[in-house]
């Protein structure tokens, strides 16, 4: 009894502890809710099955107890029903819960043709953000031009990348309802771009430009994270984005082609 008693607490605790814990979502700064939706029906879901387990098992655990004189176990080496039903029922969850991640996995990575580029370069153990100057395009990047004198590898024969804006290791400002394409490269090892209150995370891999997109709703300052272990300084690789109105961040954009402009006039030791 104490053990049946045992699991039935265990439930109990569980669904109350989910149901009225202070810890749920960080607010949200992005478009996508949706993900959080998703990770809620699989909660619901696992949630329902953990409970009805755990329930089931205690009933089992209480009634089949041992008791003097008490009914003899009979041995069923198979179910057919039973087990028609378990699989049956288990499929149907397993479905549930992976619909609609295949569904938001489609958005995920269905970039809107009005998105603007932003570029995010990751190496041991900053962050480097590279934005389109005038003409509204990134230039092209190669892993053999990569040195000293050009860190991020921009092709200088690319007029495109001529009046790319770079940022070192500051602060990445974004506009609220304007749809961004951030694209992720890395000049060593892996390493992972994550902002929590975006709901959007990716990794950076070697030879390899990866994306995601998102649409800042929600004005504010988050924490830019590296969520691959790529080092060990892995947990100082850390930066940050503000997320402003579309005047503020015209203003701050602004003040970066400024120092462009100065950093290119002056000449280099």
């Amino acid at each position: 009894m104490l053990v049946a008693f045992a699991i039935l607490l265990v439930v109990v605790g569980s669904v109350l502890f989910h149901l009225l814990s202070p810890w749920w979502w960080t607010p949200v700064a992005s478009n996508w809710g949706t993900i959080d939706t998703t990770i809620t029906i699989t909660f619901w879901i696992t949630g329902l099955v953990f409970t009805a387990v755990g329930l089931f098992v205690a009933y089992c655990v209480f009634r089949f107890r041992h008791r003097p004189g008490g009914e003899r176990p009979i041995y069923e080496p198979e179910n057919r029903k039973l087990e028609g039903w378990l699989t049956g029922l288990t499929a149907v969850g397993v479905a549930a819960m992976l619909a609609p991640g295949l569904l938001v996995w489609k958005h995920f990575i269905t970039v809107p043709p009005e998105a603007a580029d932003v570029e995010a370069v990751g190496q041991q153990w900053q962050w480097t953000f590279r934005l389109p100057g005038d003409d509204g395009r990134l230039g092209r990047t190669a892993i053999r031009l990569v040195g000293p004198d050009n860190p991020l590898g921009i092709d200088p024969a690319d007029p495109a990348g001529s009046d790319d804006i770079v940022v070192d290791g500051g602060e990445l400002h974004l506009p609220t309802g304007q749809p961004i394409r951030v694209l992720l490269r890395s000049t060593d090892v892996l390493h992972d771009f994550y902002v929590p209150e975006f709901r959007a995370k990716m990794d950076l891999i070697p030879g390899m430009v990866t994306y995601f997109w998102l649409t800042p709703t929600r004005s504010g300052t988050f924490d830019i994270l590296c969520a691959e272990l790529c080092g060990v300084g892995h947990a100082f690789m850390r930066g940050s984005v503000v997320v402003e109105d579309a005047v503020a961040y015209r203003s701050w954009l602004e003040d970066q082609k400024g120092r462009m402009v100065a950093r290119l006039a002056t000449p280099s030791e």
